[in-house]
């Protein structure tokens, strides 16, 4: 990296902490969550705006340990025996959360005109939901121990797993046309496994950890060894075929359970309030603002389509809240399942990538995946259970 290099970098990296502050304080004061606020810097900071924070290798990298390092943090902030006491509502919610979003954004693009392939790919799209985003807003309502909370929570935890079978199955579609009944149960296996194995053999190893730490007594050795945990974790539930942050949060899980969990947590949040806000700039910087101009005649039929995609999205998920069992307020549950972020992009991307999604469909469905994003934020804040109404985290 050359000095021009580290100079940009540096500069789109202060940008977006100073940005992602100004606009979420400026959010708060208008009642919002912050993390609005964060999407919007990243909106105006863009490549499509003012160009002063651009998806550059760094600032992705950035974005990708910022969510891990949250993830990390919601897992320290999670109760596993209240997550397995609301297990059975949490696998109902996620799976109508996908298999509704996904008819709709399947059958949706049938009817424009679109392949089966392309109507595969926009409903798996469909399907996604960001527990980044929803983490961070049920976080800043003081929601995320409530049972609402833990039941988004778990839900968006097992959307994360089989979204990952399902972009195995719908990337195998793409490349050879058929689909190995095999290779989908390797997928779930793997992704279902990696999360039991991690919280069984992490709890002993999470102990072993808190008592070295404390037998080593050198500054800084908890947080450094506790965010070190994360992240090993993270990149084993990367080689296992999961994703990065359902590692993290394991590792969050498990520490949570140790007799230095607040500790811990109190030295993790300041680095958390560093990096976490990158990612939800990064996630408002994939923004093209030029694609929502409806006097361009080329963006009106994509822009039909992401709205058809926005009110199936919306609606599947919304509807899959009422799956919950138990006395628990669905239509919050429904609302923190919407947000796509940054998987549906990536849905989108390889989609794109494979040749799956023309380009006025790849438009309409990244349209879809930022309006559902910036939607859940507001709609969460206003169907909140009145028990965390007046007190934020």
């Amino acid at each position: 990296m050359d000095h021009g290099e580290l100079g940009g970098f540096l500069l789109a990296f202060a940008a977006a902490l100073v940005g992602a502050k100004v606009f979420g304080e400026l959010c708060e004061r208008l009642g919002q969550p912050s993390v609005l606020g964060e999407l919007l810097a990243g909106v105006v900071l863009g490549p499509s705006v003012l160009g002063i924070v651009p998806l550059s290798f760094g600032i992705l990298l950035l974005a990708e340990i910022g969510v891990m390092l949250l993830l990390f943090e919601v897992g320290l902030e999670t109760d596993l025996e209240e997550l397995a006491r609301v297990g059975g509502s949490a696998l109902a919610v996620a799976a109508l959360g996908m298999i509704l979003p996904f008819l709709g954004g399947y059958l949706l693009t049938l009817a424009a005109g679109f392949s089966s392939l392309t109507s595969l790919f926009v409903g798996a799209a469909m399907t996604a939901t960001s527990i980044g985003i929803t983490s961070r807003v049920l976080s800043e309502l003081n929601a995320l121990k409530s049972r609402e909370g833990q039941i988004i929570l778990g839900a968006a935890v097992a959307d994360d797993i089989l979204g990952l079978v399902v972009l195995a199955v719908v990337s195998q579609i793409a490349a050879t046309g058929t689909v190995a009944l095999g290779s989908v149960a390797k997928a779930a296996g793997l992704s279902f496994g990696f999360l039991i194995v991690a919280i069984v053999i992490g709890m002993p190893l999470a102990r072993v950890l808190v008592r070295a730490v404390a037998w080593a007594g050198v500054r800084g050795i908890l947080v450094t060894a506790s965010v070190a945990f994360a992240l090993l974790a993270a990149l084993g539930a990367e080689k296992a075929g999961s994703a990065a942050i359902v590692g993290a949060f394991a590792a969050g899980a498990v520490l949570a359970r140790t007799d230095r969990s607040r500790d811990i947590h109190h030295a993790v949040r300041p680095i958390v309030d560093v990096f976490a806000p990158i990612f939800f700039v990064a996630i408002g910087a994939q923004v093209n603002v030029g694609y929502l101009n409806p006097m361009v005649p080329e963006n009106r039929p994509a822009l039909l389509l992401a709205l058809g995609l926005v009110v199936v999205g919306t609606l599947g998920k919304f509807a899959a809240g009422y799956a919950a069992r138990g006395k628990v307020r669905r239509s919050f549950i429904g609302a923190g399942m919407i947000p796509r972020g940054e998987v549906g992009l990536i849905f989108a991307q390889i989609g794109k990538q494979n040749g799956a999604l023309p380009e006025p469909v790849f438009i309409a469905v990244v349209i879809a995946v930022f309006i559902t994003t910036f939607l859940t934020p507001p709609l969460l804040k206003w169907l909140r259970p009145p028990e965390t109404k007046g007190s934020t985290s």
